[in-house]
């Protein structure tokens, strides 16, 4: 027997759960939150120290609560997210409870859902898994064994954490880039491996990029219009929010090679298709922009030219004469920095609501199992149902889902 029943249960007490706790209340629905660790965990642990957030101070939000900022166009640091999300748990007030990690979430006939904890389990009509999307880091296996120094970008803090000598950062997405900055910053030498990507503006004819998503209705397009690209924009918020050009960084002294490939005995293989990456980089730059230009002529706005925007600078000599390998000890690279994103670990859902991959199966982050949700993963019902401000629409419809279960 469940030593605790409750009507609804939440996992997770980051911005998600926060949110859909604070959905919950405004309903008078009863229900529960726990946290494996602290709120906010994520953003606690897994950041490191110069992270600036890729949001303008303007855009951040949670519902019925702006971000207090000093400076509208300005980045956050993680210690300021943390402090405003923190602010939020005060607001909400969820009954919430930290140090309590769901191993199991199975069904039980005809009496609902049962989480097991090690402190008990608890049986609960409806389910909103609310964990986020950064749950299990993943790092290829090239140098699985080699005694080089590797940590993935999750468990990166600063330069000083790294041993001297050149380091080699693998993944040139919006933290591979920042972290490769900071690191050419401090007098690093570094190699960034360089895959497929989507360049964006971090400004564009006086407007911030979010500004555009915004006005444009881009952040707001559904799931089903997604298209099959999986990659986010390559942006930074860092050093006063500039667009990132790699092109720019190889100039400054940053060695760029292509996608790695293998490796053997610390000698690493690189794929031909640097430049290729690099050309389909500025392929969704080029787009964007003349996106924006058309929308700008058809609304008639008042807004800058911004010829600066589409000057591009010459390939540098790592791309017309790219690496085809690196030596770790030749190139005196003593530290890896794994860049390489994310995958989700729903391991301990044991309902059919996973598919073969490890993803969820859902349709606006609710399942085909009555009373079993999702909430702040990556395109849940559109392309902003991750962000601090998109994430309160997908817990609205989910708790007016709830509300509306109660009479069923």
């Amino acid at each position: 027997m469940p030593d605790e029943k409750i009507e609804t249960l939440v996992i997770g007490g980051g911005q998600a759960g926060l949110v859909m706790s604070h959905r919950l209340k405004q309903r008078g629905l009863p229900h529960l939150v726990l946290e494996r660790r602290r709120i906010a965990e994520r953003w606690r642990s897994e950041r490191w120290d110069g992270l600036a957030f890729q949001f303008p101070n303007w855009s951040v939000r949670l519902p019925d609560f702006p971000f207090p900022h000093g400076d509208p166009d300005a980045f956050a640091t993680t210690a300021e997210i943390v402090k405003f999300i923190d602010a939020y748990a005060e607001f909400v007030a969820p009954p919430i409870r930290c140090g309590v990690e769901v191993t199991r979430l199975s069904r039980r006939d005809g009496a609902g859902f049962v989480a097991e904890t090690p402190s008990g389990a608890i049986e609960a009509r409806n389910v909103v898994v609310a964990t986020g999307p950064y749950q299990r880091a993943l790092i290829p296996p090239l140098l699985r064994g080699h005694p080089v120094f590797q940590v993935h970008a999750s468990n990166y803090k600063n330069p000083e954490q790294l041993p001297s000598g050149a380091v080699l950062v693998v993944g040139a997405g919006a933290s591979g880039a920042q972290i490769a900055e900071e690191l050419l910053r401090a007098g690093r030498r570094v190699h960034l491996s360089v895959g497929t990507h989507r360049r964006l503006p971090r400004r564009y004819r006086g407007r911030d990029l979010i500004w555009w998503l915004a006005e444009i209705g881009i952040d707001r397009t559904p799931t089903a219009q997604r298209g099959p690209s999986v990659l986010g924009p390559v942006i930074s918020g860092a050093y006063g929010g500039r667009t990132i050009d790699l092109r720019r960084f190889a100039a400054d002294g940053m060695v760029l090679v292509g996608r790695l490939t293998a490796a053997r005995n610390g000698v690493i293989e690189i794929a031909p298709d640097l430049a290729a990456n690099l050309a389909g980089g500025d392929l969704v730059y080029a787009g964007f922009l003349d996106m924006v230009d058309a929308y700008v002529r058809q609304r008639g706005l008042d807004l800058p030219d911004d010829p600066d925007a589409r000057a591009m600078l010459p390939d540098p000599a790592c791309v017309t004469v790219p690496r085809r390998r690196l030596d770790l000890g030749a190139d005196g690279i003593s530290a890896v920095i794994w860049a390489t994103g994310y995958g989700v670990d729903f391991g301990w859902i044991d309902l059919p609501v996973i598919d073969g991959g490890g993803e969820a199966v859902h349709r606006d982050g609710i399942t085909a199992l009555p009373g079993l949700y999702f909430l702040g993963l990556p395109w849940l019902s559109r392309m902003n149902s991750s962000f601090l401000s998109g994430v309160g629409d997908d817990a609205e419809v989910i708790a007016e889902h709830i509300l509306a279960r109660r009479w069923r």
